[in-house]
C-alpha cells in the first residue's frame, strides 16, 4: 500500500524532501502543508559556507545545476573594525535570495506533481490522523514537535543578545561584518549580496546596548532609522530594506528524539545553529536527503528507516551544533572581543568555533596569516 506522508512546512526543507520522496515512489501520497501564503518569507538572502551546494551535486545534479548558478559567490571575507578593516582570503561563501531558492524548489515538486498547500494552517495534529508519516518541517516555532514535546525531550533556550534581519540595495563584493562602536553601546551587522542589486544586512547588539539605546521603545520607522545612522558609512548612502524586521533573540531549538512514533523532525524544528556559521540551510537539505534515503532502503520498516535517518545524521549534525554554540558563545561578547587589535581580533573571530586552528589557516587564508605572523 502507498504511504501517505504529510510534511508540514514548505520552507527548502520541506520542499526538498517532498520532491525527493515523490521522485523516489511515485505511488506515494505526498502532501506539503504550508500556514503562510505563497511568498510569504522571513528574510532576504540565504547564505552557504565552504563549497555551497555541493553536497548536492552528487545525489541530485539537476537540482544543484538549477540552483548553482544563480548563486552569488566569493572567496574573501572582510571584518571592519573601528580601529581597521582585515581582509581574510580563502574563507569562501555562497549566497542565494530565500525567495528565489523556494521558487527554484518549488519547480522541482512541480516535475514530480506535487503542489504545495499554502495558506493551510494545521491547528492540530489530530487533523493528520491518517498520515502514515508526519514530517515536522515547520521551524523554529514547529507544532510538531511542540505535540510531542516531552516524548521528543524537546527544549528552546534563548540567546541574550538582539538581532533584526534587513536587506538593503547595497551591494557588497564580498561577505563582510562590520563592528560599530558608538556612544550608546556596540552593534554588528552580518552583510552579503545574494542577487546582483541585493544584500542581506543583519544587525546584532548586545542587552546592555539595547537597553541605553532604548530600541526597546522605538518603533520600527525609528529602529530603521537609528539602524540607518550606526551603519551610514557601511550603508554609503542606502538604506534598510524592512521584512518581518522585528528585534528577536536567538533560540537554541534541542531535541533529545528525533523521531516519536509516526512524527519525525529534521531542520529548524529539530535543531537551530546560529546564523554567524552560515550552515542552517545547508543542514536543513542534507536531513532531508538523508531521511529520503532512509525511507528508501527500508520502504516497509518505518521505525527502522526513522532510526537509520537518526543514526546517519546525528554525529554530523552534533559536530555542526557544538560550533554553532562555540560562535555563538563569541557573538554574546562580541563588544568585549573589539577590544582587540584588529588582527588579534580577526584571528580570535575566525577561531572562535573550533572548526580553524593557525595551522589551517596557513592552508586557507596564507596572505591574512602572514600579516599575522609578521606582526
Amino acid at each position: 500500500m502507498p504511504l501517505n506522508i504529510v510534511i508540514v512546512g514548505a520552507g527548502p526543507a520541506g520542499l526538498y524532501l517532498a520532491y525527493l520522496l515523490k521522485r523516489r515512489r511515485p505511488d506515494a501520497h505526498v502532501r506539503v502543508l504550508e500556514q503562510n501564503a505563497r511568498d510569504v518569507t522571513f528574510g532576504f538572502g540565504v547564505v552557504f559556507s565552504d563549497r555551497a551546494l555541493e553536497f548536492l551535486r552528487d545525489d541530485d545534479p539537476h537540482t544543484y545545476e538549477a540552483i548553482a548558478p544563480k548563486m552569488e559567490s566569493w572567496s574573501d571575507i572582510e571584518l571592519r573594525h573601528p580601529a581597521g578593516s582585515v581582509r581574510i582570503d580563502g574563507i569562501g561563501f555562497s549566497a542565494i535570495g530565500r525567495l528565489e531558492l523556494l521558487g527554484l524548489l518549488r519547480a522541482r515538486l512541480d516535475a514530480v506533481g506535487v503542489v504545495p498547500e499554502y495558506d493551510r494552517r494545521v491547528a492540530s495534529l489530530t487533523e493528520l490522523k491518517n498520515a502514515d508519516l508526519i514530517i515536522g518541517a515547520d521551524g523554529v516555532n514547529s507544532l510538531v514537535r511542540e505535540a510531542h514535546a516531552p516524548a521528543f525531550g524537546a527544549s528552546v533556550a534563548f540567546l541574550t543578545n538582539k538581532f533584526a534581519w534587513y536587506g538593503t540595495t547595497r551591494r557588497f563584493e564580498t561577505l563582510t561584518q562590520t563592528f560599530v562602536r558608538t556612544d550608546h553601546g556596540v552593534y554588528n551587522a552580518h552583510h552579503y549580496r545574494y542577487s546582483p542589486t541585493m544584500s542581506t544586512f543583519i544587525v546584532e547588539t548586545d542587552e546592555a546596548t539595547f537597553e541605553l539605546a532604548g530600541l526597546a521603545r522605538m518603533n520600527a520607522g525609528d529602529t530603521k532609522s537609528h539602524l540607518e545612522r550606526v551603519f551610514a558609512v557601511a550603508l554609503d548612502g542606502h538604506g534598510l530594506v524592512e521584512n518581518r524586521s522585528m528585534w528577536r533573540s536567538f533560540p537554541k531549538v534541542r531535541n533529545q528524539r528525533w523521531y516519536v512514533g509516526n512524527c519525525v523532525l529534521l531542520g529548524d524544528a529539530l535543531r537551530t545553529l546560529h546564523f554567524s556559521i552560515g550552515s542552517g540551510t545547508r543542514l536543513a537539505l542534507e536531513d532531508a536527503i538523508a531521511l529520503a534515503n532512509a525511507l528508501h532502503a527500508q520502504p516497509r520498516d518505518l521505525p527502522a528507516a526513522l532510526a537509520a535517518y537518526e543514526q546517519v545524521r546525528r554525529p554530523i549534525a552534533e559536530k555542526l551544533i557544538a560550533a554553532a554554540d562555540a560562535s555563538a558563545d563569541w557573538y554574546e561578547r562580541f563588544g568585549e572581543h573589539m577590544a582587540l587589535a584588529p588582527l588579534d581580533f580577526a584571528m580570535s573571530y575566525l577561531t572562535r568555533s573550533g572548526r580553524i586552528d593557525p595551522a589551517r589557516l596557513r592552508q586557507l587564508s596564507p596572505r591574512f596569516m602572514a600579516a599575522y605572523e609578521a606582526r
